[in-house]
């Protein structure tokens, strides 16, 4: 058996057993995620809420940009609080400040001393923490105090969603605008929502120690501290990461001294001789859409940003009004995948025919469909977030068009089913141009197969956005939409660029293929290793069982072993990018490839592993260390790769003409050193500043107001504005050379720019290389 196909069984083999665990996870959380009850009572019997009560109150939750404002059980946005933490943190005072009045005539439970405050926590534990919930009637009776503290806490949220002026302050630190939920009732339905969600954090599981969220939040006053499991499963995930770097290094110092047969790299381009057909021509308006998505972006994270110093004006103008935070920000984070995704989908359509040279027919047709179908869904879905945000679509037509409130996978169900079908299309116009060559016996068919294969998954994983419905548990969307976010564009979407760009380097000659295939192939199964049950990490706390938590915190630490030798992927596309003077012409995508290397190590690495085991995730969930990770791997990586793919499909869609070289440079280091400034001088010291309040006061405290609207926060924040406007620029200069390539298009030959020139003359002196 040859050396590919061994590998080739091996992935198979690892993927079906990977995702064999991966569902019976789906199962454990299904059958232990906290119940939802038919009805909440006192303890005298009085109805405090009832199931469609909470059920609805989701629905309210969701229609006004769920995730997008404040957060869920961590998950979400960081400008408002966590609710679930709030709620917490709100009952429990408002519990202790009533039996402090009562028992002690006191005014509040801080005017206690210590012995008296200890008598009251300790009662307090004893109360909440246990779970009253009834399996027979789905009844959860709670303490007549607590019943009172529930309703004063629901007083709050429903002057807070509204236009009280008593919490105006209050919505301006938030970023919420006035009017968030119109509707009394519906605010009275949302406290409901965010009740039991917080219920859940405090209430321990049947014959455990340990709440149905792990302990999370931390809550010293109703000992919410971090279980055993988070200290010994986060000791077992640096065990493995050390382990896997070990074994990882072993293999890189028993292969690399291999002698490897000469190579003579070809004396011009390759894809110089590729025939450009009329599909791949007509993906050049992917690129022109991918520019503005890109752009309009930029322009609402800077929006976003600014929301959290001035609350509901941007540079004194009343934008909440119209834009409010929450649509902003969903916009951004929504746009960031779209224009990625965008990169991914034009190249595959334009690689598809230039790997077999066959135009199947009508593709160009189906290339067009398929752009207008993009359209469509950009716009019908942003329309309908934007109206339920204003609360113009009504809770009945929410869930397909409006806002689903689940980060990354907000939009409508109605667009999803569409973009769905859109990636199935896209599925199918890219395979069968790779079709014959599919069919081949050539050398080349392995590497093409894990292109398809990927190609496959990314269309057909979007799926995991269509497992759940309106009234799905809280935990089981949580864990279908981390398969959206995790496997599909952390997972597919690795696998679909690293084939790419090892085919793109096998095309231009500088590969062996089969060198090449046997590379994709083992790197393939090293990232999967640890990428498909690491899609758990995202779920420690979101009313999951603890070995949930086990085989989260073991596979993730695995994601991070492929990274620790990234740095070797760099060099050889560094040295690849210097083997032959016509290389020259690929030297920008080449470099926006070495910088995926570098903030693959950075950002998914370092930054992500800062936060990925139990212990840390614990205290760091929600916080801007969060976001830290976030836009240095998402823009980092994705995003870096997604512009040296576009740049290579540009070069052989206009392979005649002179690059202007000194504006790719610039905008090459102004987008690398902008997201740098970003990541370190904002929302690292910020997100320290948030874990020492969170490890110090509680995780509550971390998110409050109070925190959140310190004169040194407004002053992290502002500090981002050197890093956003450099990164701004060079994203539009980025967009200019494009556009120069059609509007003022310079044939080679014609005078060139510094840049250019320093080309030419390597051209003249460096002799063609071999080995």
């Amino acid at each position: 058996m040859t050396s590919t196909r061994k590998l080739w069984f091996l992935l198979a083999a690892l993927l079906l057993a990977s995702f064999a665990v991966l569902l019976w996870s789906g199962n454990q959380i299904y059958q232990k995620a906290p119940p939802m009850p038919e009805r909440v009572v006192s303890e005298n019997g009085d109805v405090v809420y009832t199931r469609d009560d909470i059920e609805t109150g989701r629905q309210v939750w969701q229609s006004m940009g769920g995730m997008q404002l404040g957060s869920i059980w961590g998950h979400g946005g960081y400008v408002a609080p966590d609710w679930s933490a709030d709620w917490l943190h709100r009952e429990v005072m408002a519990i202790l400040n009533n039996w402090a009045n009562r028992d002690y005539n006191a005014e509040r439970f801080a005017a206690l001393d210590a012995e008296q405050q200890s008598a009251l926590q300790g009662r307090l534990v004893a109360m909440i923490r246990e779970n009253t919930y009834n399996p027979e009637t789905g009844v959860i009776t709670v303490d007549e105090d607590r019943a009172d503290a529930i309703a004063a806490v629901s007083e709050h949220y429903q002057s807070l969603f509204g236009n009280d002026p008593e919490t105006a302050d209050l919505r301006e630190a938030y970023a919420m605008k006035n009017g968030t939920v119109p509707d009394p009732e519906h605010r009275r339905l949302l406290s409901a929502f965010f009740w039991w969600t917080a219920w859940s954090a405090v209430t321990e599981r049947p014959g455990s120690d340990i709440t149905y969220t792990n302990n999370w939040p931390s809550e010293e006053l109703v000992d919410n501290q971090p279980p055993p499991s988070t200290f010994l499963w986060s000791a077992f995930s640096v065990t493995f990461l050390l382990a896997g770097i070990g074994l990882l290094g072993w293999h890189y110092a028993v292969n690399h001294d291999k002698e490897e047969a000469p190579h003579r790299y070809p004396g011009s381009d390759p894809m110089g001789q590729v025939v450009v057909t009329p599909s791949m021509l007509a993906t050049a308006k992917y690129f022109w859409v991918l520019l503005a998505l890109f752009l309009v972006q930029i322009l609402f994270g800077a929006i976003t940003a600014h929301y959290q110093v001035e609350g509901q004006l941007v540079y004194g103008y009343e934008m909440a009004e119209y834009l409010p935070y929450s649509i902003t920000r969903t916009w951004h984070t929504q746009l960031a995948v779209l224009w990625i995704a965008v990169a991914w989908l034009g190249t595959g359509l334009y690689i598809g025919p230039a790997v077999s040279g066959y135009e199947p027919p009508y593709q160009r047709l189906g290339v067009n469909v398929l752009w207008v179908c993009l359209l469509v869904i950009v716009v019908g879905s942003f329309t309908g977030q934007w109206l339920a945000v204003m609360q113009s679509l009504g809770l009945d037509n929410n869930f397909w068009f409006g806002h689903q409130g689940w980060e990354y996978a907000d939009i409508g169900r109605f667009w999803q089913w569409f973009l769905f079908i859109g990636l199935i299309l896209w599925l199918f116009l890219v395979g069968r141009a790779l079709w014959p060559t599919l069919r081949s016996a050539s050398e080349s068919r392995s590497i093409v197969g894990l292109l398809f294969l990927s190609t496959v998954a990314i269309g057909l994983f979007f799926g995991a956005s269509l497992m759940w419905g309106e009234n799905t548990h809280l935990s089981m969307v949580e864990y279908w939409r981390w398969w959206l976010v995790h496997l599909w564009v952390e997972g597919f979407f690795e696998v679909f660029a690293t084939a790419v760009i090892a085919f793109l380097f096998t095309r231009l000659g500088l590969l062996e293929i089969k060198t090449a295939t046997v590379a994709v192939l083992f790197a393939t199964i090293i990232f999967m290793a640890g990428g498909v049950l690491g899609t758990l990490h995202h779920l420690y706390f979101s009313g999951t069982p603890t070995p949930v938590l086990a085989l989260g915190a073991s596979f993730s630490a695995l994601e991070v072993v492929p990274l620790a030798y990234i740095g070797f992927e760099a060099y050889h596309h560094y040295r690849m990018s210097i083997a032959t003077p016509w290389m020259q012409r690929y030297k920008w995508p080449v470099m926006f490839f070495i910088a995926v290397a570098f903030w693959n190590l950075v950002g998914a690495g370092l930054f992500g592993f800062l936060i990925n085991p139990p212990l840390s995730l614990y205290y760091m969930q929600g916080l801007n260390l969060t976001p830290l990770h976030g836009h240095t791997a998402l823009f980092g990586v994705y995003g870096m790769l997604g512009i040296g793919l576009v740049l290579f499909c540009l070069r052989g869609m206009k392979p005649h003409l002179a690059w202007h070289e000194g504006l790719l440079k610039t905008s090459f280091w102004m987008l690398n050193i902008g997201l740098a400034l970003m990541a370190l001088l904002t929302l690292l010291p910020l997100g320290t500043l948030q874990l020492f309040a969170s490890l110090d006061q509680g995780y509550w405290y971390a998110r409050s107001a109070e925190f959140m609207q310190q004169p040194i926060v407004d002053l992290l924040v502002w500090l981002r504005v050197p890093g956003d406007t450099i990164f701004a620029i060079g994203a539009l200069i980025f967009a200019w050379f494009v556009i120069r390539l059609w509007v003022f298009p310079t044939p080679e030959g014609a005078v060139p720019d510094r840049d250019t020139a320093e080309a030419d003359r390597h051209r003249e002196t460096s002799p063609a290389t071999g080995r």
